[in-house]
């Protein structure tokens, strides 16, 4: 393995370690103005995104999970990216970050630290643990369902 890359995988422990271990936002909002849930099969992980906005602003964005390391972790860093950004920029930085992973191009493009999560392309059976987040927000925010899975 080059250094390039022992540090690439040394970056997505850590970033996955530190937001698996004190995830950011968790909890359930009150009076969320949409949500949804989503389904791992394969992992057993299950997500619920709760969603408060503000006219075109997402005002607040919490996530209640039973879910394994890596789901855990991409669930923390996407609240954190899309949190009070106006429903059209969280729709694309959803689509891109959804995009990078299935097609595994522009993964080093990825907002935030989910940049670190490339490593995941490695295996393919976790980029659905690390894409759940992902769809299950864009399901709360654009579908008329409330529920997702990955199969």
């Amino acid at each position: 393995m080059t250094d390039s890359a022992d540090s690439l995988k040394a970056l997505y422990q850590s970033i996955v370690l530190e937001h698996s271990r004190s995830p950011h936002n968790t909890g359930r909002l009150e009076e969320p103005s949409t949500s949804a849930t989503g389904h791992n099969p394969l992992c057993g992980d299950k997500i619920t995104v709760f969603v408060q906005a503000d006219g075109d602003s997402l005002t607040a964005l919490k996530f209640e999970a039973t879910a394994c390391a890596i789901c855990t972790a991409s669930a923390s860093i996407m609240t954190e990216t899309v949190d009070n950004r106006s429903r059209g920029a969280a729709s694309e930085t959803i689509r891109r970050t959804l995009d990078a992973f299935e097609h595994q191009r522009n993964l080093d493009d990825l907002p935030g630290d989910m940049a670190a999560f490339a490593e995941v392309c490695r295996y393919p059976s976790r980029v659905k643990c690390a894409t759940l987040p992902w769809q299950t927000l864009h399901v709360a925010l654009n579908e008329n369902t409330t529920t997702t899975t990955t199969e």
